[in-house]
């Protein structure tokens, strides 16, 4: 079966892809391993969220993703509030600030997932689905590349593209280089209804045991993100729903009142991953695939839709007759996402590192760096615009 293109891996970068190279003119396969989870039939609230920029969800109304999802499962965050380890150093952001409407909307997984998917159902003459598929072998050559799968199909396409996560099979089917440590931490998350209204502002704090996250959905409910240490994250799953609440509402400091348990709590490792290089000769990596950082900016998601659409416009533009695996083509989405994504990696990275370290010097320089930081515009400008796009 030939194919111009072969996207692996069909989650929300992947899904977007390929809904983003509609007119093309591209045969475009996609290869996802698991059926997409249905939503539930009840208003149960998924656990994980992402926090979109307000310029990812542009990029997904463009695609009909963003107006598929219901307006009273999304929430806009106009203020965001960032406390150090000392109660007297924090950072305030504000959309009015900056003349824009929102600074980011909280939206759960599931509901987003849907609606990329639905949107591909729709564009069956331009996308073949291949779910659920497992690749077995991928080969490249000079003229194509062929990707098999477990159900005996063979797939020729002149480029394949990897959005397959965090542990690519793909990119390490292409031996490409990464950089990778464990942050020995866990992403602790849960959803809670609070005692007072969080008025859509987001809440974070950076804890001398982690950073605890409190994201705004609707009504009194808020989704939580606690990344903490391993050994803390064990216990923090191993609470009654009472201490959980407890210890929750404390560590925020009783901001949003006392909490009740909406979803039970769930958690996954936290790691850095560096790729050395996000292309070769007819292969392409975006999302998790091509980067992994840590979660306290909130930004994974939004550089991963940012690579979608950087290398969708690329191809795009290429022209009808040139080959969309041509590496001198590839090598342009390359260049044009480096700057991006190694400023999120040191960005995280460095800040992950500088409030996971207790000496007191370093504990007392980086306290009166966000109370200087909170009071120079430009600079909370500068670093707000960055995580708007």
């Amino acid at each position: 079966m030939k194919f111009d293109l072969v996207i692996v891996g069909g989650g929300l970068v992947g899904g977007s892809l390929a809904l983003a190279l509609k007119g093309s003119g591209l045969k475009i396969a996609l290869v996802e391993s698991r059926s997409p989870l249905p939503l539930p039939s009840d208003d149960t609230w998924d656990s994980r969220i992402y926090a979109i920029s307000p310029g990812s969800a542009a990029f997904l109304q463009n695609l009909g993703v963003w107006q598929a999802l219901k307006d009273d499962r999304i929430t806009p965050v106009y203020n965001m509030a960032v406390f150090g380890d000392d109660t007297a150093a924090r950072l305030d952001f504000s959309a009015y600030d900056i003349g824009c409407a929102e600074l980011a909307f909280i939206v759960e997984n599931r509901q987003l997932q849907t609606a990329v998917w639905n949107a591909l159902k729709r564009q069956k003459k331009h996308v073949t689905i291949f779910c659920p598929a497992q690749c077995t072998s991928a080969v490249w050559s000079e003229s194509h590349a062929e990707l098999r799968l477990d159900d005996g199909n063979a797939l020729q396409t002149a480029l394949i593209v990897g959005a397959d996560g965090l542990n690519s099979w793909v990119r390490s089917q292409a031996n490409i280089e990464v950089a990778r440590h464990s942050y020995q931490q866990m992403g602790v998350v849960a959803n809670f209804q609070t005692g007072r209204a969080h008025n859509n502002v987001a809440y974070q704090w950076f804890r001398r045991d982690g950073v605890l996250a409190l994201l705004p959905l609707p009504g009194k409910l808020v989704s939580m993100v606690w990344s903490a240490k391993e050994e803390h994250a064990h216990a923090l799953l191993g609470l009654s729903e009472a201490e959980l609440c407890r210890q929750v509402s404390q560590a925020s400091y009783h901001t949003l009142g006392e909490m009740q348990l909406v979803t039970r709590p769930a958690a996954f490792p936290l790691n850095f991953v560096h790729v050395k290089k996000l292309v070769q000769p007819r292969l392409a990596l975006i999302g998790d695939a091509a980067h992994g950082i840590h979660p306290l900016a909130g930004q994974g998601v939004n550089l991963g839709l940012r690579d979608a659409h950087k290398l969708a416009s690329i191809i795009q533009e290429r022209g009808l007759q040139a080959d969309c695996g041509d590496y001198l083509l590839l090598r342009r989405y390359e260049r044009a996402r480096k700057e991006d994504i190694l400023a999120l990696e040191l960005v995280t990275d460095g800040l992950q590192k500088l409030f996971d370290n207790t000496n007191p010097t370093l504990v007392r320089l980086r306290n009166l760096g966000m109370g200087i930081t909170n009071r120079l515009p430009l600079i909370k400008d500068r670093l707000m615009q960055h995580s708007l796009s």
